[in-house]
């Protein structure tokens, strides 16, 4: 019964959005989903330079979750003295507790700065020759703005990631320990390999959860419509979009952002569903006996 009452409240949902959008569809065609210049006042609805920055600030987030996350879940499932493990799991999962606008205001009041006058000058002496880090020093920009989803997403892919590590068979890690196996063979030939899958759908998890999160970017991200020339340039993302300009929009513009909203909408649903399947595959198929070389 519940399950019923949620699939009808989703199509009703997915129907209203779809219904908004279609005069986009109608007047506009599909171009201006990749179209570059947004500008209402002039009926410009070109949309890609949000969606390039939801993807730019999507791979920042992940590039830094999926080795700090994997990392942190391998300490706490097995590293870590047990009498630490349930507080450091807790300390890490109330990430998850606050709320986004607190995490966007921390990140313009305090994290901006620091960016501004440290974190962007060092990167830039270190990476400038990959042209990734030019222009001035803002703080606020697709960097920040990645780094602060990073944050967001990181109790997902700890929480999800430390519970199918911990699944993985006590036999296969005991029978590897016992053919001489360092633990960190153990980790990386038994473990890891065992939980990948459930790996995969912690991934997936936080790769969709970063491509929603709107109030945090939109406070640090600068909320530009171009295209953005360097990780340190001020950029826009489709959630961003959405929050900055829902207020003021009417007609034409706010048909393109309900078709915005549906389009990173269907995406979302993609990558959970995603997520969820492979999670659950991970739990009937059990952990992949994996030789010790």
């Amino acid at each position: 019964m519940a399950g019923g009452i949620f699939a009808v409240l989703l199509i009703a949902f997915v129907v209203a959005m779809a219904t908004q959008a279609v005069p986009a569809f109608s007047k506009l065609g599909v171009s201006f989903l990749w179209g570059s210049n947004w500008d209402p006042a002039h009926n410009h609805f070109g949309v890609l330079p949000f969606a390039v920055g939801t993807i730019e600030t999507t791979v920042i987030a992940v590039a830094l979750a999926v080795p700090i996350g994997l990392g942190t879940a391998l300490a706490l499932a097995y590293l870590a003295p047990r009498r630490l493990r349930a507080p450091l799991s807790t300390a890490v999962e109330l990430l998850a507790a606050v709320p986004s606008v607190v995490y966007g205001l921390w990140g313009l009041v305090a994290v901006a700065p620091l960016f501004r006058t440290t974190v962007e000058p060092q990167l830039t002496s270190v990476l400038g020759w990959t042209g990734l880090l030019g222009g001035p020093n803002q703080g606020v920009g697709l960097l920040l703005a990645g780094v602060i989803l990073f944050i967001m997403v990181l109790p997902t892919m700890v929480a999800i990631s430390r519970d199918v590590l911990a699944a993985v068979p006590h036999d296969q890690v005991e029978g590897a320990m016992a053919l001489g196996a360092t633990r960190w063979q153990v980790l990386r030939k038994v473990i890891v390999p065992g939980a990948r899958v459930g790996l995969l759908g912690a991934f997936t998890l936080a790769t969709g959860r970063a491509l929603g999160e709107t109030v945090a970017v939109a406070l640090v991200i600068g909320n530009s419509a171009h295209l953005a020339p360097s990780l340190k340039a001020n950029a826009g993302t489709i959630p961003s979009l959405i929050v900055s300009s829902f207020g003021e929009a009417s007609g034409t513009q706010l048909n393109v952002l309900f078709a915005a909203a549906l389009v990173l909408l269907v995406v979302g649903i993609g990558v959970n569903a995603l997520a969820r399947v492979f999670v659950r595959s991970v739990k009937r198929s059990g952990a992949a006996s994996v030789t010790v070389a």
